[in-house]
């Protein structure tokens, strides 16, 4: 693969010596990849230590990108760390800000511009389903929307007057664009019991787990649109084994294939609800329809209720289970800008703005998706310019083994952020049309914020996190 990238004629060639590589035509498309990967496990290999470098990083490793010809090395290196894990975005970021450095930089040297270059090498529309070099495929997709949207909603066009007034203020200003792609839908199948008592309440068990991200009310939602019921007599109950199987939450999965489970188990309440209601109302059950908690003979008075129809049964419940397994992962996608302000005399690096758009499909709840892509961000911005995990070099002893000591980013470090969203391009793989949406935000926020900060010092490399020391070297430096 080294010969054959430096044999090819018109072409940019972009790496450190023995590095991952990205060869390029002199309009900026993308003729080739190499990634040569070294993956730090820690000194006690766990699953996850080995899965997240040879596997799930290599199925993004092209994001939204035609890329021709791809050449993976993947070696795991024991240290004297901490065994490695998931952390959100688990592969998907670190493959994503990859080919994103690799891009930027080149459009830099090469005098193009960053925007037009990443969509030159956007998969088309009219490509999709997409088959990926990994054997994986896209369902659908449209970057160049997604891009332009992003573009409109953070006022590209504007950058220049607000860079113009933090030169007045004395301040070094630079923005930062990313383009992403996540893979979604770890443990593809799940199944969830619905009960509905004498009283027409409703429980959805589940074998999911709420962590913050409010399933509880997504799940209420698709229960109140499948059954017609009103939330206050829907009720939520997750990760209680006596009462649920399941996978639980990882992976962005949760919507993606726990909500796929209860759309499939509210629809057969309905199913098996109208053989039992065809039953109690001496009819046949074609001649039933369902509307709002009951089923009634059509053009007649004659109806029941769900909670009279569970009060029928023998235990008094209506109990259902379905089982749902969508048919391939869920490829949700999207875009940042961020804008920074740098003091001159420090160093210290302000995020002066920053703005996504992210394609996850259909959307259950607004704000409970904005806090997804917030939070993300929040934990993408915090890996550019501060988290860092330090080790002394003698005894292996984790020296930032707490909050006082490792730099979590806090409420005052981030600007306001504006999430923005395209529907267009629901899944095809799913009951609901979602996406995941959890891990999106961090993943485009890194390389966002690092290429704000790159852009702002008039330089083309330095090593995250961007501390202010590590750019006030960097401003010295350039000064000399």
């Amino acid at each position: 693969m080294h010969r054959r990238l430096r044999e090819w004629s018109d072409c940019a060639l972009y790496a450190e010596p023995d590095a991952d590589r990205i060869a390029l035509d002199a309009q900026g498309r993308i003729l080739a990849l190499e990634v040569d990967t070294l993956g730090n496990i820690g000194s006690v290999p766990v699953g996850s230590s080995a899965i997240i470098p040879l596997q799930l990083g290599p199925k993004v490793q092209t994001t939204v990108y035609q890329v021709p010809q791809v050449h993976y090395r993947v070696r795991a290196v024991l240290t004297h760390t901490m065994a490695t894990g998931a952390y959100r975005g688990a592969g998907r970021p670190e493959a994503n800000f990859l080919i994103e450095r690799l891009l930027e930089k080149a459009a830099r040297e090469m005098k193009l511009d960053p925007v037009e270059v990443r969509r030159r090498n956007f998969i088309r529309p009219e490509a999709f389903p997409y088959r990926t070099h990994l054997g994986d495929t896209y369902d659908g997709g449209n970057f160049s929307a997604v891009l332009d949207k992003l573009l409109a909603h953070g006022d590209w066009a504007g950058y220049p007057a607000r860079k113009q007034a933090s030169e007045r203020a004395g301040r070094l200003r630079g923005r930062g664009l990313s383009v992403y792609l996540e893979w979604t839908g770890a443990l593809p199948t799940e199944t969830v019991d619905i009960e509905v008592n004498g009283h027409g309440e409703i429980t959805v068990f589940s074998g999911t787990q709420a962590m913050g991200q409010g399933l509880e009310t997504s799940y209420t939602q698709l229960v109140t649109e499948v059954l017609g019921v009103p939330a206050a007599k829907v009720k939520i109950v997750q990760g209680d084994t006596d009462r649920a199987n399941g996978v639980g939450s990882v992976g962005s999965r949760s919507a993606f294939v726990g909500g796929s489970a209860v759309v499939a188990a509210g629809r057969r309440v309905i199913v098996e609800g109208r053989t039992l209601a065809a039953e109690a109302l001496e009819a046949a059950a074609a001649d039933l329809e369902y509307r709002d908690g009951r089923f009634r003979i059509a053009g007649t008075d004659r109806a029941i209720e769900l909670g009279e129809l569970a009060a029928r049964q023998e235990r008094r419940v209506l109990r259902v289970t379905a089982t749902e397994t969508p048919s391939t992962p869920s490829w949700p996608n999207g875009a940042q800008v961020c804008e920074v302000e740098i003091d001159r005399e420090t160093g210290e690096v302000k995020m002066a703005s920053i703005a996504s758009c992210d394609d996850v499909g259909r959307i259950i709840n607004v704000m409970i998706v904005e806090g997804q892509v917030h939070g993300g961000i929040a934990q993408g911005a915090g890996q550019a310019l501060s988290e860092r995990a330090v080790y002394d070099p003698e005894s292996g002893q984790l020296l930032t083994g707490s909050l006082m000591d490792y730099a979590v980013p806090r409420a005052a470090d981030l600007p306001p952020m504006r999430a923005s969203f395209d529907e267009s391009v629901p899944c095809k793989t799913n009951l609901l049309g979602v996406k995941g949406c959890g891990e999106l935000g961090t993943i485009g926020a890194t390389p966002a914020v690092v290429h704000a900060v790159l852009d702002a010092l008039g330089v083309l490399e330095l090593d995250m996190p961007l501390t202010s020391e590590k750019v006030w070297r960097a401003l010295h430096d350039a000064a000399r």
